[in-house]
């Protein structure tokens, strides 16, 4: 569930990029900035400039970005390798082993956010604060409409798509388009999860921004702010070390076009 919203987005030249080779894949990276390390997860079928453009040129303005582009998305190989978010998850902390980084904020949207929950359970020791944005968990945490579309999608949906467009602008292979949405749907068609125990006992602060109609359950939602220490009363108790935004009016694609309101929650809860 994601589009190449910000295809056209100008983003800056990266001060690094390479392949971290991790797992028997070869995980595309690109580094901007200077400061403490942040690392971004995009959503399904996106690549770096797709999801993140606009958010890495203000975010690297005073942080160490550093922008990943998981197994098949991308610049990185499409690989046989079975796919699971545990193994995506891993992938991460060897990236972070290979660019010598011991700990660093994560912020994950969509696919990548289920990914980042997976590595605040797996690596909570190499964590210093996590960002979902429209994620989930488990399945439970979208919608049933949601996880019927995830069932329903097939690779010809995405025939000349702006996804498509830009897969094909920077995939070392543009002949595993198919095999690649082949498994990535397959895996989207399993139900997941992280573990309600798992989640209540990640140690960093987590900061959850949803929109109003995203297609996430948010009644689950709140159930897992609740894991993660929040919704009591702030006033008798102080407020808690995790928090939650919901934007109005906007929907799972929409609200990663609202680049100026995300900056301003990830700038300050990041800080």
């Amino acid at each position: 569930m994601s589009t190449a919203h910000q295809f056209n987005a100008h983003l800056e030249k990266p001060i690094g990029s390479g392949y971290a080779p991790v797992n028997d894949v070869q995980v595309y990276y690109e580094v901007y900035g200077e400061g403490k390390p942040v690392i971004l997860l995009h959503g399904a079928f996106m690549t770096i400039q797709t999801n993140w453009g606009e958010l890495i040129n203000e975010l690297s303005k005073t942080r160490k970005v550093i922008a990943l582009e998981l197994q098949g998305h991308g610049r990185t190989p499409f690989s046989e390798r079975t796919l699971s978010r545990v193994t995506l998850a891993s992938d991460i902390e060897g990236v972070m082993d290979y660019l010598n980084i011991e700990s660093a904020d994560v912020v994950g949207y969509s696919f990548g956010g289920s990914v980042a929950y997976q590595f605040a359970v797996q690596c909570q020791q190499r964590l210093r604060k996590l960002v979902i944005i429209s994620s989930a968990y488990k399945t439970e945490g979208w919608m049933s409409e949601t996880n019927a579309a995830f069932k329903a999608m097939k690779p010809e949906f995405f025939t000349n798509t702006p996804l498509q467009e830009a897969y094909d602008a920077v995939a070392p292979d543009k002949t595993k388009w198919v095999p690649f949405l082949e498994k990535m749907i397959a895996l989207a068609g399993q139900p997941y999860n992280s573990g309600d125990e798992n989640i209540a006992h990640i140690s960093s602060p987590v900061l959850l921004i949803a929109g109003d109609n995203d297609g996430l359950d948010k009644i689950e939602l709140m159930k897992t702010y609740q894991l993660l220490g929040g919704a009591i009363n702030a006033d008798m108790s102080g407020l808690p070390k995790s928090q939650l935004a919901i934007l109005p009016a906007q929907g799972h694609v929409s609200l990663m076009s609202q680049t100026q309101t995300l900056f301003s929650y990830l700038d300050s809860f990041l800080d």
